[in-house]
């Protein structure tokens, strides 16, 4: 084992590891392409959202911040399971648009 060497030392080596290299980059490019494709016929869809659905609804937000008028973060948290960030990221984005 110790005397095997490098892959590269050999020229069939570096010709393998070329090889190799094409390859795993071929497929990369192909599964880019497919990804691509992909995408452009899902927004062909007039109801395609892209990225993550959304975990919490307008609805259960507008309830989480009307229950921060009267009640800590840490107690909004315990009732609906929104976390702390989501609830503070809400309440910034909800003072933006009032103003």
């Amino acid at each position: 084992m110790l005397n095997m060497g490098l892959v590269e030392d050999t020229p069939t080596g570096r010709l393998m590891l070329n090889v190799m290299s094409s390859f795993a980059e071929f497929e990369r490019d192909m599964i880019v392409e497919r990804t691509q494709e992909g995408k452009a016929i899902a927004k062909q869809n007039p109801d395609f959202k892209e990225g993550r659905p959304k975990l919490y609804g307008k609805k259960q937000i507008e309830h989480a911040l009307h229950l921060l008028k009267s009640n800590s973060y840490k107690q909004v948290e315990e009732i609906t399971g929104i976390s702390k960030s989501t609830l503070i990221r809400a309440k910034r984005e909800a003072t933006k648009r009032v103003l």
